[in-house]
Formats: structure tokens, C-alpha cells, sequence
């Protein structure tokens, strides 16, 4: 199980220079954050000794391997000690990415939203407007190197967060984190994860209010057997801004540096 959603390798057999390819960028820019004219969030809310994490918002005119390109500049930035760790706070278009454990018959009738593969762990699914998704790019030596911890203060992390907004989630072995409804146990939050030098990448997926008939086009994270749903499926009418505050808040008494 834990390999479906963690990529990476030894970290000592890594170098400095170690990526892996990135798919075709076509027309995409991969120059730094500042081509993509994002700013610094509003951290007047945070603990004032984390106001100091580089935390980048970036909207649905990005395309996604534009910030798969934004990763590995800030992950190298953190290994070569040039750049700060940052949290990437991302409203993707429309896209179906597939993780390192992905087959092709996890797609169904996709129709003409793209696909791209990615270097993540885990299988399929999709990111869109109405789906919060964050990349923590932070250094792990200077918390634990511990992976399966890492995976587990993650879940945690969006447990906190939903709590603040009245709703009981959970872990399980399927990853990710999941609530209880009248159809079963459905997952509103997935996770996949990759690191290099222990420096973190990729990261969670939290479904505020996406469209959620695009799930229906694959076979969400290989699970076939259960559901997926959202916060506004849950009844919780809460705005994105909203929940960044939320997920901030948690993330910082969380992941900060002690």
C-alpha cells in the first residue's frame, strides 16, 4: 500500500542533480514563479515565527506542468540551500494526472480533458476549479526523516482543518482521508507524495466544491469499490479563502520548525 502513493528511492543514492523527466511542456513556461505573476498569500493570520514560509498561490490560468516545473526549481533551491521552503497553494484546470502505480484502465471516458503523467506516487485522478490542492516543499532534515510520518502528519494535518469546519475524517488504509456517509466511506482528500534528498514534492488534493461528475470519468486513486466526495456535497457551503485559513492555520502547528 505504501508504495501506491509515495515515489521516491534511497535518499542517499540521490544527487543534487537527480530529476526526473518532466512529459512535454508544449507551450507551457518553465521559467520560475514570478512568469506566472503569483504572489505572496496574506500570512498576517499565521504564527508570526512561520510568517517566513514562502507560500505561493496559483490559480486555473497555470497549467499544470508549469507547476510541476515550479516544483522541482523550489525543491533544487532547498537542496543547493538558495531558496526557502515553500508551500504552493494550487486551483488547477481541468486535468487528469497518473501517478508511478497508474494503468491505462483506470481511465474511462475521460473525453477531452488532458492527461499527464507525473512523478508523484499513486494512481489516478483528478485535479480542477473547486479543488484545493497543496505542494509542501519543505526539508525533512530539519524535522524527521521519516516518510511514513510525513504521509501520517499529512493526513492528520487535513483532519485538524475538516474538524474546524465540522466534519469527522479519518485515515485508513486506502490513503488519503475519508469520511462516513449514507453510501459508505468515501475519500475527500487524496495524497501523493514524492521526495528527493529529503526535500518533499507533490502533496494533497482537497475537494471544496469541484465538479464532481469528472471523478466519475476514471477509477479515482485505483479504488473502484468506494466513493468520492466533497465539501460541498457534505452540505458545508465554505469559500476556498475560506479554507486556506483553515488549512494554514493546521499546517503551520503542524509542519513549522520547532
Amino acid at each position: 500500500m505504501f508504495n501506491n502513493f509515495y515515489n521516491g528511492a534511497d535518499e542517499k543514492t540521490r544527487t543534487s542533480t537527480d530529476k526526473s523527466p518532466l512529459p512535454p511542456q508544449g507551450s507551457a513556461s518553465t521559467n520560475s514563479a514570478t512568469s506566472a505573476q503569483v504572489t505572496q498569500t496574506d500570512t498576517k493570520f499565521l504564527p508570526k515565527t512561520q510568517a517566513n514560509m514562502h507560500i505561493i498561490p496559483i490559480g486555473t490560468d497555470t497549467p499544470y506542468q508549469h507547476v510541476t516545473t515550479m516544483q522541482e526549481d523550489a525543491v533544487q533551491a532547498v537542496i543547493d540551500g538558495t531558496g526557502p521552503e515553500t508551500l504552493f497553494m494550487v486551483e488547477h484546470p481541468s486535468v487528469y494526472t497518473m501517478g508511478s502505480s497508474s494503468t491505462d484502465s483506470d481511465l474511462k471516458n475521460i473525453g477531452d480533458i488532458p492527461v499527464v503523467h507525473t512523478g508523484r506516487g499513486g494512481k489516478v485522478t483528478y485535479h480542477g476549479p473547486g479543488q484545493r490542492v497543496v505542494y509542501p516543499i519543505l526539508d525533512l532534515k530539519q524535522r524527521e526523516r521519516d516518510v511514513r510520518k510525513y504521509i501520517s502528519n499529512l493526513q492528520q494535518w487535513l483532519i485538524d482543518s475538516l474538524a474546524d469546519v465540522g466534519v469527522q475524517a479519518f485515515a485508513q488504509d486506502d490513503v488519503g482521508v475519508w469520511v462516513k456517509s449514507p453510501a459508505g466511506d468515501e475519500k475527500i482528500a487524496a495524497i501523493g507524495v514524492r521526495i528527493r534528498r529529503w526535500v518533499t514534492f507533490h502533496g494533497i488534493a482537497l475537494n471544496v466544491h469541484p465538479n464532481m461528475e469528472h471523478f466519475t470519468r476514471i477509477v479515482p486513486c485505483g479504488i473502484a469499490d468506494k466513493g468520492v466526495t466533497s465539501l460541498q456535497q457534505l452540505g458545508m457551503d465554505i469559500s476556498m479563502k475560506d479554507m486556506d485559513k483553515i488549512l494554514l492555520k493546521h499546517f503551520m502547528c503542524r509542519f513549522g520548525k520547532k
